[in-house]
C-alpha cells in the first residue's frame, strides 16, 4: 500500500509578524522515515494528512503552498506550511503532488520541480484526474497504466496530445512523474466502481430526506455525457475498498 512521508520545517515570526519558513538541510536527522511533503495541501491534501497522521502519530507533515493565505489553517490541523518560493536544499523520501493546474503557467514544470525534491527511497505520487481518458459518451474506462498492463485487461485510450489544452497539461505532467519513477493516480471522486448522474441516483437523493427541495427532473445538457470508471485495478493493487459500498449506503438508506 502506498505510504507517504514527512519533513520537518522550522517556522518563526520576524519583526513584522510575518510567517517565515526555512528548510535547513544541514540539520542532522532532519528528515524522518515516515515524513510527508504535500505539494498543494487543499481539500485532498488535508485528507491525506489526516489519514497519514492516524497511522503514524508524531510524524512531521509539510504543506507547500503558493501563498501564505491559508497557513494559519494548516498550522491548526498539524501541517507545517512552506511557501513554494522557499528553496529546499534537501530531498524527501515521500512526496505527494495534489496541487491543481489552474494557478501556474507551467504545471509540468512544477511537477518536475517536486520530483526533484524526492530522494527516490519512498514514493512520489501525482494525483491526476479522469480527464485524459478519451471517452465522453458514458462508456467504460479502465484505469490501467502502461507500467501494469496485462493481456487480459483492455487499456482505455487517452486524449491525443494537441486536441485539448486541459488534457495536454495533465498528460505532460503524468509523463514527468512516470519518467521520474513516480506513480500516477487518476481520481474521479467516486464511491463505487461505476456511477453516473441519472434518474435512479436522484431518486435515492429524494428518498434520503436530506434536502428540502424535490428533484423535478433533468433539463438536458449540451456538454459531454462523461464516463464510467472501473476502479477494480486500483483496489487490487493497493487493497483499498470504498468507505461506502454504494451510493444508497452513503445516503444512509
Amino acid at each position: 500500500m502506498f505510504c507517504f512521508g514527512l519533513v520537518l520545517i522550522d517556522c518563526y515570526l520576524d519583526d513584522e509578524g510575518a510567517l517565515n519558513e526555512s528548510l535547513d538541510a544541514s540539520s542532522p536527522g532532519l528528515v524522518g522515515a515516515n515524513d510527508l511533503l504535500i505539494v498543494g495541501p487543499g481539500v485532498l491534501g488535508r485528507l491525506v494528512a489526516e489519514k497519514w497522521r492516524e497511522e503514524h502519530p508524531g510524524c512531521q507533515i509539510i504543506g507547500q503552498t503558493v501563498t501564505a493565505d491559508h497557513h494559519d489553517e494548516l498550522i491548526k490541523i498539524g501541517i507545517n506550511p512552506s511557501l513554494k518560493e522557499t528553496k529546499a536544499t534537501h530531498k524527501f523520501p515521500y512526496v505527494i503532488f495534489c496541487a491543481p493546474p489552474s494557478r501556474t503557467p507551467d504545471y509540468p514544470g512544477d511537477v518536475r520541480e517536486a520530483a526533484l525534491s524526492w530522494n527516490g527511497e519512498g514514493s512520489f505520487l501525482f494525483t491526476s484526474s479522469s480527464a485524459p481518458y478519451d471517452c465522453n459518451d458514458n462508456g467504460q474506462c479502465y484505469e490501467v497504466f502502461h507500467l501494469i498492463i496485462t493481456p487480459s485487461v483492455i487499456d482505455s485510450p487517452v486524449v491525443p496530445i494537441g486536441r485539448s489544452a486541459r488534457t495536454d497539461v495533465l498528460l505532460k505532467a503524468e509523463k514527468v512523474v512516470l519518467e521520474s519513477g513516480g506513480c500516477v493516480v487518476r481520481l474521479a471522486g467516486l464511491y463505487i466502481s461505476f456511477i453516473k448522474c441519472e434518474q435512479e441516483i436522484m431518486d435515492l437523493v429524494s428518498r434520503s430526506g436530506k434536502f428540502s427541495k424535490k428533484f423535478e427532473g433533468f433539463t438536458g445538457t449540451s456538454d459531454p455525457l462523461g464516463k464510467k470508471l472501473n476502479n477494480v485495478k486500483t483496489r487490487e493493487e493497493i487493497g483499498w475498498e470504498p468507505k461506502y459500498p454504494s451510493f444508497a449506503n452513503f445516503l444512509g438508506l
